[in-house]
């Protein structure tokens, strides 16, 4: 179920799986340029399609241009609209649980620990994530605040998640894996939606109305307001992480003749308890304009976009600017490239006081604020060596203040065994940039400095990765990968001079490698299955010389494995029936035990306009730890508290 359709209708076997990008490109105006909503299936619709069509819808993250699923040279699982709206989930970051190359932990009820192919923790710094193109990685520690990143399911038109490198497209912080999250077109679901849910740990409503102006303009707005109850302990005491938070957007499309003109903002507020500090409030907003336009045989396309987030506890506040601009241009070359290259600049301006504890600890940044300044430029070439065969070659080069120009080279290679068969390998580069926490941080204990930075550099990887994706059957699909990454001059906190005070440095290595696998199959026109499993083992060592503090759990808390299974039943026109399991292996630092965890989702369409949803979430035990209790040796961020079993009653209203 969790594969995607091609909203121009069209498989893998037909032309639409040999389009250049002049003939993507007039693809895409040519729907742009009538009513938005008109190709975009009902939710009715989409449950009915088949493995084939699920299985070679067009995904954009792999090659930054429209490509079949079933053609993409790179380990891309795709969370479709439909998945997302049948998952009951209430954020974005418990949606993400449906990929199987992703492991999600929630930290507290207000943090989650996301990552790919090994590194998660509170503040996992080599995932890139993505909102419509607009980077949501922060230069803070180069992590995510998932706190912030609300995309209410309804307004989702699928999520793509790559795990592996994406930096030779994405730049610098792509290194184990992109996620981008796709909104659906503003006219997608003409009309309005109400929504009402509560449940024993979470109420929520939201709101969203679109509508047409003519045949070229088209607007959708949205609202939505959630409260989490607060979380227990390991020891059974309140974790004080209970949270609420109120979020509005907008959405126009604009198709001016073959152009097509995309402008979007959102807004956001909040406030968060913490257990030894005054309550935290958050808010932020963005505003993002991308213009679309035929040029020749391609496509140019510019983006900007500005971004604002702020934190406050009692009269502290630290804020973040965001500006960036990107432009791109792909194109046919003769009957055998496809060429996309383009560029971006990006300037952040932060200001960063931390808010000390009283006679005991005070964090900072020396300075509070700075002002820095991003470039990049990039190119890459799909050349077809034969009408199966092809070479993709790439290079991003990346200016940061802190490290100066990165090389981001990759060089892909796929080959179409059959319509249904690609096997696929790949070896890149990729960096993490230095952040503000790794250079400019300071802590002192009762006025003695601890720790600070120091001439930190990027964190390196050489990754090599070898897949195969298959339609065995009209029933089945499949997809297999397996990597081996190289990592160099990882993080490691070490001594000066053997004594305090503790300094970020680059003295840790190591390798990881793995598999990972998913598949769906159809047992009946009403019931389908499909499955994920991941395998990893890290093999991470301190330099010569390294004081080796902290130990290489420093480094981030995996699992050796993960598995799920999920059902996805269709029960008479008027009922949907979800059942989901999942299995994680334990985690060694900081300590959890493996847990086996089962979801349930009743859905009742009561009439054309109603419809009821009754979503249980870990049903099989009553509380049970994700993330640690206790919070590791120099674990940056909250320590985890026990997750729990919830009920969740769903109503939602169309008119």
């Amino acid at each position: 179920m969790r594969a995607e359709l091609n909203f121009h209708g069209r498989s893998s076997k037909g032309a639409a799986s040999r389009r250049t990008p002049a003939a993507l490109a007039a693809a895409l105006l040519a729907a742009g340029a009538s009513p938005a909503w008109a190709i975009i299936p009902t939710p009715e619709e989409l449950s009915r399609l088949s493995i084939e069509e699920l299985a070679n819808i067009d995904v954009s993250s792999v090659s930054k241009t429209s490509q079949p699923l079933s053609d993409a040279p790179a380990a891309i699982y795709v969370i479709t609209h439909e998945d997302a709206v049948r998952s009951g989930a209430t954020n974005l970051a418990e949606i993400l649980r449906l990929a199987p190359n992703l492991h999600v932990a929630r930290v507290t009820a207000n943090s989650y620990a996301i990552s790919a192919r090994g590194f998660n923790g509170a503040a996992a710094d080599k995932l890139l994530v993505l909102i419509d193109g607009r980077s949501v990685y922060t230069p803070f520690a180069r992590g995510v605040f998932w706190d912030a990143q609300d995309v209410p399911a309804e307004i989702i038109e699928r999520v793509e998640v790559i795990s592996g490198p994406g930096a030779t497209l994405w730049g610098a912080n792509a290194v184990n894996g992109v996620i981008n999250v796709v909104t659906r077109k503003a006219g997608a679901d003409p009309g309005g939606a109400l929504q009402l849910g509560a449940g024993d740990r979470t109420r929520r409503v939201g709101v969203q109305y679109a509508a047409a102006l003519g045949e070229q303009l088209a607007w959708r707005i949205y609202g939505s307001g959630i409260d989490y109850e607060q979380s227990a302990t390991a020891a059974g005491a309140n974790a004080e992480d209970a949270w609420r938070k109120w979020q509005g957007g907008f959405r126009v499309d604009w198709t001016p003749g073959t152009d097509l003109i995309t402008i979007q903002g959102d807004g956001y507020r909040g406030v968060e308890d913490q257990p030894a500090t005054a309550d935290q409030k958050i808010a932020g907003y963005n505003l993002m304009a991308r213009w679309t336009r035929p040029v020749g045989a391609g496509v140019l396309q510019a983006q900007v976009f500005y971004d604002y987030l702020e934190r406050q506890i009692d009269t502290t506040t630290a804020w973040l600017r965001t500006y960036d601009l990107d432009l791109q241009h792909s194109f046919a070359l003769g009957s055998s490239h496809q060429v996309v290259w383009g560029g971006g600049y990006r300037m952040t301006e932060d200001y960063f006081p931390i808010l000390p504890v009283p006679g005991v600890v005070v964090q900072a940044f020396r300075p509070i604020g700075r002002t820095l300044h991003f470039y990049n430029v990039f190119a890459q070439d799909a050349v077809a060596l034969t009408p199966d065969l092809k070479l993709t070659l790439g290079l991003k080069l990346e200016h940061d203040p802190y490290s100066g120009t990165e090389y981001l080279p990759s060089a892909r290679v796929s080959w179409k065994l059959s319509p249904d068969d690609l096997i696929w390998a790949a070896a890149s580069r990729a960096v993490r940039e230095p952040s503000r926490l790794d250079r400019d941080f300071v802590q002192l204990n009762a006025g003695a400095l601890v720790l600070t930075g120091r001439d930190f550099q990027p964190e390196k990887l050489i990754a090599y990765e070898v897949g195969y994706r298959a339609q065995p059957t009209e029933r089945s699909s499949v997809s297999i990968s397996a990597y081996y990454n190289v990592y160099d001059d990882l993080r490691s906190f070490e001594l000066t001079a053997g004594r305090f005070p503790l300094v970020f440095s680059n003295e840790m290595e190591g390798e990881t490698y793995g598999l990972e696998a998913w598949g769906a199959y159809q047992v009946a026109d009403w019931w389908r299955l499909s499955a994920g499993a991941s395998w990893m083992q890290k093999e991470l060592r301190f330099k010569p010389g390294s004081n080796r503090v902290g130990g290489v759990q420093i480094a981030g808390d995996d699992p050796d494995h993960q598995l799920s299974l999920r059902s996805a039943m269709q029960l008479g026109p008027k009922l949907q029936l979800d059942l989901d399991l999942r299995h994680v292996d334990d985690l060694p630092a900081p300590a959890s035990p493996a847990y086996a965890e089962l979801g349930a989702r009743l859905r009742w369409a009561v009439n054309d306009k109603l419809e009821m949803v009754l979503t249980g979430s870990n049903l099989l035990h009553r509380r049970h730890l994700e993330f640690g209790s206790t919070a590791a040796a120099f674990q940056l961020g909250a320590s985890g508290v026990e997750t729990s079993r919830s009920v969740f009653l769903d109503t939602r209203w169309r008119f």
